[in-house]
Parts: C-alpha cells; sequence; structure tokens
C-alpha cells in the first residue's frame, strides 16, 4: 500500500506541474503500463480528487495589497469508502509542512484525505 501513496502523490505533483513542464513521457522516458484515460491522478480506481480555488482582487501581487491567489486540493485515496489505509511518509527533500505525519508513523495508517494547499494555509486546512 506505501507504493500506492508514494504513485498517488507523485501522480499529483507531475499533473499540477502538467501546465508548466512537459510530463516525463513527452519527453520519451519510458515507464511500464499504459496511461489512464486522463493520464491523471483521477484514472486511478475508488480515488477522488476536489479542490477550491479563491481569486478575488486584481493587479499586481504584492505583499499585504493586490490580489488573493490560493486555493486547496483534496486526495481522497479511497474515495467516498473512507477506509483507512496502510501508509508511510517520506520528507522529500525536508521543506514544506507535512501535518499528520506522526499519526502515519505511529499507527501505519492514512485515515483522512490528503490535502495540498500553500505553506500559510496549512493550518486553516488542518
Amino acid at each position: 500500500m506505501t507504493n500506492n501513496i508514494t504513485t498517488l502523490i507523485l501522480l499529483l505533483v507531475a499533473t499540477s506541474l502538467y501546465a508548466q513542464k512537459p510530463r516525463a513521457r513527452d519527453l520519451g522516458i519510458p515507464f511500464e503500463g499504459i496511461t489512464g484515460t486522463y493520464n491523471a491522478i483521477t484514472d486511478v480506481k475508488g480515488v477522488s480528487v476536489g479542490y477550491s480555488t479563491i481569486i478575488s482582487g486584481s493587479g499586481n501581487n504584492k505583499l499585504g495589497q493586490g490580489s488573493i491567489r490560493t486555493g486547496v486540493t483534496a486526495i481522497f485515496p479511497s474515495g467516498k469508502k473512507k477506509k483507512p489505509l496502510y501508509a508511510d511518509w517520506y520528507s522529500l527533500n525536508g521543506n514544506g509542512e507535512i501535518t499528520g505525519t506522526t499519526w502515519i508513523t505511529e499507527s501505519g495508517f492514512l485515515e483522512t484525505p490528503i490535502m495540498l494547499t500553500n505553506t500559510f494555509s496549512v493550518g486553516t486546512v488542518r
């Protein structure tokens, strides 16, 4: 199951970077298997993904003034079933906030959605 969570996270990262950079297959990097219909995390059976984006104001993005561009993405690894899944975590580059890893380390389970947001919104999203 750890490999499934790792794959899930890697798929999400690849999906979020798609608009900015070519995907690995586009660069000729071979992978086993074939892509799903949408070549996205939502192709994984049983996984649900939702998001909310807040865009407010206009103009330059200046600290303390100007427009707002923020949001959150929620990944539900077991969809609407809400059942615990075996899990583990890895800090990758050790940067950013990963709330909930203590519980995953102690129990070995993921019982909540995976929520992705900007660093300053981690507390609110939690």
